[in-house]
């Protein structure tokens, strides 16, 4: 495909999202889809989901580009919806980088609004609270026995915390987003450039205890959502420090992912796991991996970015072809075959808000009407 027909396509594609999102957008307004499940219909999430991020940052990415106030409307309100848990000490958890950089920092970066920078802010200071500086890593979720545990995932909020220090001028919130990103390129991924999901420490030490299989097959499986969160965070601390150690693993990371992708480029959930019956496929992981490719394409050498931006274009046009929910009026997902977590057989495929989130996303790059959020 040709630079001016893979454009093309891009129109085309982004057209079909607006339509879709332009319907769906009345029935779920301000609330927080996670699943489609209910013959075609989005569920509404509890305010405290780690999800709850995606919904308003499509809504943002259409109001930059329709300037529809009620988009922004809707969006606006979400943001101010996520308050209840922001004040909330003992719900939250190390995803606040997804609930609030797609929410309030997007609010921030289109609109200039002070309440939204404040709520960043405060999101990113909870972030940083979590940090061991004995491990130099993040905890991951709450409850007993979980102290010492960091997950691959988390590389995705780091962004929030360079942004506070962009902001603020205060470079300990970079600190500790490199700190972590230090030890995951450590301890979390392997040098053929699979990630573990689950990563265990002495809370007290900081040495690595083990290693958990997660929403993985096993511990030293290669979960594929989990391996295209690690190259596109990766991607992603390069960008905001020029540490190229960053970006050589975000491409270590993007060639494994490649080479296991089955012709249709839809793994199932988890590159190493045996065959079985009704065995969940993942086209959420595709979707992240497209658009941390082209992450990776707009940092590279132009004698390599060319590359990524070409494996990134034929994942597209394969969600795109096999598994876009375009022709069903009934269906609010974008796509279909995405899984949450197979091991548990929670939401196994069927269509989820971040695979939508990021497949809009990498539309938008390929438009070139893309402002990050992150």
């Amino acid at each position: 495909m040709t630079g001016q027909e893979r454009a093309k396509w891009a129109e085309a594609v982004w057209a079909k999202i607006e339509a879709k999102i332009s319907r769906t957008s009345r029935r779920i307004g301000a609330t927080f889809p996670y699943v489609s499940i209910h013959g075609g219909k989005y569920n509404a999430a509890d305010a405290d989901w780690w999800t709850n991020g995606f919904w308003p940052g499509m809504l943002w990415m259409l109001y930059r580009e329709t300037g529809e106030a009620r988009y922004r409307d809707i969006a606006e309100a979400c943001e101010a919806k996520l308050d209840e848990p922001l004040h909330s000490f003992d719900v939250l958890h190390h995803d606040v980088g997804f609930m609030w950089s797609l929410s309030a920092v997007a609010d921030y970066k289109l609109t200039g609004s002070e309440q939204a920078k404040r709520r960043a802010l405060t999101a990113a200071s909870h972030l940083a609270g979590r940090f061991n500086p004995k491990g130099g890593f993040l905890r991951a979720w709450l409850g007993e026995g979980r102290e010492g545990w960091a997950i691959v995932d988390c590389l995705m909020n780091l962004p929030l915390l360079y942004w506070a220090s962009r902001t603020t001028g205060d470079p300990r919130f970079r600190h500790i987003a490199q700190l972590h990103a230090d030890t995951a390129l450590k301890e979390f991924l392997r040098p053929d450039g699979s990630a573990y999901h689950i990563v265990c420490f002495d809370p007290e030490t900081g040495e690595r205890t083990g290693a958990l299989g997660g929403q993985g097959y096993a511990p030293d499986s290669a979960w594929s959502r989990g391996t295209a969160w690690a190259l596109y965070g990766m991607a992603l601390s390069h960008k905001y420090t020029g540490d190229v150690r960053y970006l050589d693993a975000a491409k270590r990371t993007a060639h494994y992912f490649v080479a296991q992708l089955p012709e249709d480029c839809v793994p199932y959930y988890d590159f190493r796991a045996p065959f079985e019956d009704g065995m969940g496929k993942d086209s959420s992981a595709s979707a992240i991996a497209a658009s941390g490719l082209l992450e990776i394409a707009a940092l590279a050498p132009p004698s390599e970015a060319s590359s990524y931006r070409r494996a990134a274009c034929r994942i597209l046009e394969a969600l795109d072809a096999y598994y876009g929910a375009w022709d069903d009026p009934e269906e609010e997902g974008l796509l279909y075959m995405g899984t949450a977590n197979f091991p548990k057989r929670a939401y196994v495929n069927v269509p989820i808000i971040y695979g939508d989130y990021f497949f809009m996303e990498a539309v938008a790059k390929l438009r070139g009407s893309y402002v990050s959020f992150w």
